[in-house]
């Protein structure tokens, strides 16, 4: 079905019609094979993200969140939330978090372990979202939702776990000093998702 040119242009600018390869790894009738492995791809990128660390502040700087929205993007709501609920289960086992504990212990007890447990919300979001807003607009508008909600846990969380004085204390560290590399790790990944959607265009 074909926008219709009396929509609202911001409307038009959020979704596009057209279908691409690389939607296969969302739709619903992708083979068992193909989301497995996405499943686990995705898994395993946010676990190679979260090696990548820069300690600035009380949580710390990674890659992870490229993944997170990404899974959301290229896998949708479903898959991208089963990806990052393997990648926590993989923590409970394994040290693929950022710090350097693992288990029920470090879930329970990292200040930045909010953001961890967000993981599924935000891809179930991103995926949720982006299922009708495929555009780089809209994909960008969907990561941005799910960015609001990655913080809000996350500084909720920090601010008990870290015993702060004041939420606003807990907003600076959590969230304010994040927001300039979140932007632009947003833009990254939509620009990747939707350069990805052109190339491989029907």
């Amino acid at each position: 079905m074909e926008v219709s040119t009396d929509q609202p242009l911001s409307v038009r600018h959020l979704r596009s019609d057209w279908i691409s390869r690389i939607d296969a790894l969302r739709a619903d009738n992708a083979s068992a094979l193909l989301q497995i492995a996405g499943v686990v791809g995705f898994a395993l990128l946010t676990a190679m993200g979260a090696q990548i660390r820069i300690y600035i502040w009380e949580v710390p700087i990674t890659l992870q969140t490229l993944a997170v929205y990404g899974s959301g993007l290229f896998l949708g709501w479903r898959n991208g939330f089963l990806a990052q609920a393997l990648y926590l289960m993989i923590g409970l086992f394994i040290p693929v978090f950022a710090g350097d504990g693992y288990g029920v212990a470090y879930l329970s007890g990292a200040v930045s372990a909010g953001y961890l447990l967000a993981y599924p919300v935000v891809a179930l979001l991103v995926g949720m979202i982006s299922r009708r807003w495929n555009t780089l607009a809209g994909s960008t508008l969907s990561m941005i939702a799910g960015s609001i909600v990655l913080f809000s846990i996350g500084v909720t969380w920090l601010h008990f776990a870290a015993g702060h004085e004041t939420w606003m204390r807990s907003v600076q560290s959590g969230w304010l000093n994040f927001l300039p590399i979140d932007l632009a790790k947003i833009m990254l990944v939509a620009l990747a998702y939707s350069g990805t959607r052109a190339i491989s265009k029907r």
